[in-house]
């Protein structure tokens, strides 16, 4: 992917895909700005922005402009930052409705709205982590998978909005990502099925690069063989 000299800005860069998906962008000679709202180290050759709540639109508006200040510019966004609650609807919590809207659907409005005033002209990329659960609810998933559509829904309408920019916005309906929190919530399931962290940053890299720019307001499935 000819991303060389891009800068990229990933949210939920210290967790496990955006790790995956800096190294990868990192490695292809793009400047990327790990997001997160905990401390700790980037992947090597990854910037990190200070620890920063997505979920705060005045906080997420000044620290993109920060960035955008700093580096010049933002070419790309991954939205990655989020979070997942399992539990039924009649034993669960209203309250976890709330919250994963906020952690999932505000965080990637909230970065979007912050970046895009620092898009050049000649166009972006914006990539959003939908979940394969959006298009069908499992038990225990009515919470995650309403915030997921809600992802579904603000990439298909961004993706609208900014075609006049040539700013594709698309997002990826993974099913379970092999990750240690996942292996240690299932033990019993077949990992070989998944899609790992490494595979999903492949395609958003895709996504990144000049090759993906016909492609805009894509839900795309990556679900491994589950």
């Amino acid at each position: 992917m000819k991303l060389k000299d891009k800068i990229i800005v990933v949210t939920g860069g210290l967790g496990s895909l955006g790790r995956a998906v800096s190294k990868a962008a990192a490695q292809v000679d793009a400047t990327v700005i790990a997001v997160d709202m905990v401390n700790g180290e980037p992947e090597a050759g990854v910037e990190r922005s200070p620890a920063l709540d997505l979920g705060d639109a005045t906080a997420t508006a000044a620290g993109l402009t920060a960035i955008a200040e700093k580096y010049g510019r933002i070419d790309a966004l991954v939205n990655i930052a989020g979070g997942f609650r399992w539990e039924t609807i009649a034993d669960g919590s209203i309250e976890t409705w709330d919250l994963l809207y906020q952690m999932n659907v505000r965080t990637a409005v909230n970065a979007s709205r912050g970046a895009l005033p620092y898009f050049p002209a000649g166009g972006g990329r914006i990539v959003n982590i939908s979940a394969a659960g959006a298009v069908k609810a499992d038990i225990g998933m009515g919470a995650y998978a309403a915030s997921k559509s809600g992802v579904a829904r603000f990439t298909e309408a961004l993706a609208e909005e900014l075609k006049s920019r040539d700013i594709t916005v698309n997002a990826l309906l993974p099913s379970v990502i092999d990750t240690q929190p996942n292996r240690n919530d299932m033990p019993d399931a077949d990992f070989s099925t998944w899609v790992t962290p490494e595979a999903l940053a492949a395609v958003i890299l895709f996504l990144l690069s000049e090759q993906a720019a016909v492609i805009t307001g894509a839900l795309i499935p990556v679900t491994g063989r589950v």
